[in-house]
């Protein structure tokens, strides 16, 4: 960890409270919280969602929304109270004192603008600089954020750019004008596992080189465990422990502390009985799909292979992980193997049946028996209809008469952990997770033989993630299911899967057995997507 050269804090923040309106769930989403950042130090705010984290990143930028109301407490930076600034005195602090790197690139950069032309905003709006040294200044950031081709990068769009290529664009902006501190607000939740790696490393040796402050809010224990100097944890806008990062991860006070370290999953996978001797509910046989785009105008076309050659089995009652980065194949992979796009070549057969050879009447007949459960529970839930109608429009739709479909909604929706009562509510009165069992008991309301999970737990926070994941387990062993898993998260692959398979670049690289797979990777791509996995060098329950 960072070594803290000075101890007087770059900017306090003491007793803030701030007040939800009337009709939320609680008074406060923050809750009488200080905190102090200090220079050459990354400080790690964690917590679920609702904890009141991302709400003290933004009252620290000035971007409260209007619906919410500071009561009491200071923002103390050089001198001044921040919360006592209109919009032009923030506007000043803003990028030049304190700096902010959001969640998602792609919503945070203007997707009209070429990148170099969004890091030059950044000193046109302070009046600093020439036109000519605004693009220098946009290149040696480029650089220094270690993008690949800067002269070409910053003349690219941010649709053009992978996701941690804009995540280093976002970097190279906000340290533009060098602030003192840099607030990171879940920067590296949306990457996969070696991109995530360098991230860290990249905001890591930022922070050292030019002594910033670093509040650094996230939900992921690893991620705490390979930055931070100090932890705090937050829970319903109150601070339940704050120290060290030995002293939170080695001896962790709080209960609450020691539930979110025992939901982090584990490296080491669970000892599962060989399936060998079981029927195949799915087998997937040279599946190849290019995905081709016009070049434009005298360009030839731009090809990128999806899928090459992808050959793996699926026996009944057996979980098979799809694993790899962005990129790779993995989410194509599930939605060929759904007929949800068509194959160039290849054969998914589901028992006897080839389901590539099917059309129509009898391709929808077959579609009930392999269900999908979706990464985003709340886009894949139609917001306008209720919970009762969203469960049985596809068993109403194969002929299920309604009162038995609802009755059969009724008892779906406590096997996955919910009350009857929900039938009558919307998608928005729920939480991520109780969304996602939403999902999973659609999914199931279709009597399916199989199950495809896309990223299904990736949304979650840790605790919501692990009951999801046990949730899950049981409803296959209970109901005889077999699983497609496709994470980028090698812990949960690790927790729920009996073998795995490793993709690069549309091609399966090495399958095998979960624990066997763990304990000696063959190919260089599983060691270095094993080696990337956050936390594993912290004498923490995070590793």
């Amino acid at each position: 960890m960072t070594q803290v050269l000075s101890k007087a804090p770059a900017v306090s923040i003491k007793n803030l409270r701030i007040a939800l309106p009337k009709s939320a769930e609680r008074p406060y989403a923050v809750d009488g919280v200080s905190i102090d950042l200090i220079p050459g130090e990354i400080v790690c705010v964690v917590g679920e969602s609702g904890s009141g984290k991302s709400m003290c990143a933004h009252a620290l930028m000035g971007l409260l929304p209007d619906t919410v109301k500071t009561e009491t407490g200071e923002v103390l930076f050089e001198g001044q109270n921040l919360l006592k600034l209109d919009e032009s005195g923030w506007r000043e602090v803003r990028g030049r004192g304190i700096a902010m790197v959001f969640q998602e690139p792609m919503t945070a950069l203007n997707p009209l603008m070429r990148i170099g032309e969004q890091m030059m905003e950044m000193f046109e709006a302070h009046n600093l600089l020439t036109p000519k040294e605004r693009r220098a200044k946009a290149l040696s950031l480029a650089k220094e954020v270690g993008l690949p081709d800067p002269e070409r990068i910053i003349r690219a769009y941010p649709h053009q750019l992978s996701g941690g290529q804009r995540q280093r664009a976002m970097i190279a902006m906000a340290l533009a004008l060098e602030p003192s501190v840099l607030v990171a607000d879940e920067p590296t939740t949306a990457l996969d596992v070696t991109t995530q790696a360098q991230i860290l490393k990249l905001i890591r040796n930022l922070q050292r080189s030019r002594n910033m402050a670093v509040m650094f809010i996230t939900h992921d224990f690893g991620v705490v465990a390979d930055i931070a100097d100090r932890v705090v944890v937050l829970r319903h806008g109150k601070i339940v422990e704050e120290g060290s990062i030995d002293a939170v991860f080695r001896n962790p006070q709080h209960d609450y502390t020691k539930a979110l370290l025992a939901a982090v999953p584990s490296m080491h996978p669970p000892v599962r009985a060989p399936l060998d001797d079981n029927a195949k509910a799915v087998e997937v046989i040279g599946l190849d799909k290019t995905y081709v785009t016009s070049g434009g105008w005298f360009k030839p076309d731009r090809r990128v292979q999806a899928a090459n050659e992808v050959t793996f089995s699926i026996m009944q009652g057996e979980t098979v992980g799809l694993v790899g980065e962005s990129g790779s194949g993995k989410s194509s992979v599930a939605r060929l193997v759904m007929r949800l796009i068509e194959a160039d070549r290849g054969t998914v057969r589901i028992g006897d049946v080839d389901l590539t050879a099917l059309e129509g009447k009898a391709l929808r007949a077959q579609r009930h028996r392999i269900q999908m459960i979706f990464q985003d529970p709340f886009a894949s839930l139609n917001p306008r209809r209720r919970v009762g109608q969203i469960i049985t429009d596809g068993p109403i739709a194969r002929g299920t008469d309604p009162k038995v479909a609802m009755q059969r909604a009724r008892d779906l929706l406590g096997m996955v952990g919910l009350d009857a009562g929900s039938l009558d509510r919307y998608p928005h009165e729920f939480s991520g997770g109780q969304r996602q069992r939403l999902g999973i008991a659609r999914a199931l309301a279709m009597d399916p033989e199989i199950i495809v999970a896309d990223e299904a737990v990736s949304a979650l926070d840790v605790s919501v993630q692990a009951q999801v994941l046990k949730l899950l387990e049981d409803l296959k062993a209970r109901l005889g299911l077999s699983m497609l898993f496709i994470t980028h998260d090698l812990r949960v692959a690790a927790q729920i899967c009996d073998r795995i398979a490793v993709m690069q670049r549309g091609v399966i690289v090495e399958l095998k057995p979960t624990a066997q797979l763990f304990a000696s990777p063959e190919h260089p791509y599983t060691r270095e997507l094993l080696g990337a996995v956050p936390g594993q060098s912290s004498p923490s329950q995070a590793a």
